[in-house]
């Protein structure tokens, strides 16, 4: 028994945080079912590369799942989804506030129609607020948190996140774990819930060390000021002789006492209390002196929290990763498969089929009483 079966998800999310997040729980066993307009569906459908159909982005992220095509505009929409939503455990959306309001599918209407309902709205800044309704992405949110400024070092212009962190770290997590203490809440009480998960809310707790130093100390983190923005050498992104990277963080004595023998650093330069500038050249030097697969090799094994950076093409295919068996799980498309999503769930509690396939638009509409 996985420990989602029996639950139903209707998603009326697209592209990533929501969708993520009904990956989830469609891997915990959910029936997740996407709900879609016509003819275009998810607009994560239409981005490249193609997979099949669609794209390698959406089959990741919607995989296992069901998707139904409807006009939420069109009258009788709302009674034709009726059925479903009395038989729907959790419901999830990321519009605009109001939005689900004016379709006649806001939180108040459905709670009416069934009770416990844990409805799940994902934004960009809450369901409340002077920035409500404001048009923003991953590094709009970024930026006005303050992460952003954080990002570059003490003479540059901040740095360009290669990850969406936002929609991941404060739109999928945060929605996943508010829906799972929903449903447990709602096994106690039998009520559902309105959960607003607002990712510029969310994204504070990532500076947790930055907030502990401003409101307890006042002093407030900048970039290239702090242990972990670059001030000191034990955190520390280093050159090598060749134009590779080493990411050293030996910041516990021991790790550092290790590090420093391990790349000969001249004795007086090892109290980096001292000097931190200086300690940090003397490190720089003594890394630029020689290439990158002579450090690998220097750490392997070794207790000195370092490690090469490596390209995410090499990465999925370290032995570590492999042995590890995480991309072993299949999406498919006809006959064709890619590595499934690895996603963060205990192979205890996940689904074991080793091939899925994502959602054909419109290919579940009869369960909305539509055809197919």
């Amino acid at each position: 028994m996985l420990p989602l079966a029996g639950i139903r998800v209707l998603d009326f999310s697209t592209l990533l945080p929501g969708p993520m997040a009904g990956l989830f729980l469609a891997e915990a066993g959910a029936e997740v079912i996407k709900i879609e307009r016509p003819g275009t569906g998810d607009e994560m459908r239409s981005y490249s590369p193609r997979f099949g159909e669609d794209s390698a982005n959406f089959v990741l992220l919607n995989r296992g799942k069901r998707s139904i095509a409807i006009d939420l505009k069109a009258p009788g929409a709302l009674e034709q989804l009726t059925p479903l939503i009395e038989s729907t455990d959790v419901l999830i959306e990321q519009f605009r506030p109001g939005v689900m309001e004016r379709l006649g599918l806001g939180h108040a209407a459905l709670s009416r129609i069934n009770p416990s309902l844990v409805y799940c709205s994902i934004t960009g800044f809450g369901q409340t607020g002077p920035r409500r309704d404001m048009a923003a992405h991953d590094l709009n949110y970024l930026a006005l948190t303050g992460l952003l400024s954080l990002t570059g070092d003490r003479e540059g212009a901040p740095g360009m996140p290669q990850m969406p962190i936002a929609d991941i770290a404060a739109g999928t997590y945060p929605a996943l774990v508010n829906v799972l203490l929903a449903l447990l809440k709602r096994q106690r009480t039998g009520q559902g819930c309105h959960l607003d998960i607002s990712m510029t809310d969310n994204l504070f707790v990532l500076a947790y060390w930055g907030l502990a130093d401003g409101f307890a100390a006042g002093t407030w983190p900048t970039a290239g000021s702090a242990l972990t923005t670059g001030a000191s050498p034990r955190y520390q992104i280093y050159r090598t002789a060749d134009g590779g990277y080493l990411s050293a963080g030996p910041i516990e004595q021991r790790f550092w006492d290790v590090f420093c023998r391990l790349i000969d650093l001249d004795p007086a330069l090892r109290n980096d209390a001292r000097d931190p500038a200086a300690t940090r050249a003397g490190v720089a030097a003594r890394i630029a002196a020689y290439p990158t697969v002579h450090w690998r090799r220097v750490f392997e094994g070794q207790d000195a929290c370092c490690a090469v950076v490596t390209n995410l093409a090499d990465a999925v295919r370290d032995p570590h990763v492999i042995d590890r068996r995480i991309f072993d799980r299949r999406v498919g498309v006809g006959d064709e498969t890619i590595p499934a999503l690895p996603v963060p769930i205990d192979p205890a509690l996940r689904d074991s089929a080793v091939v899925k396939s994502a959602p054909r638009l419109g290919a579940d509409n009869s369960l909305a009483g539509m055809g197919g």
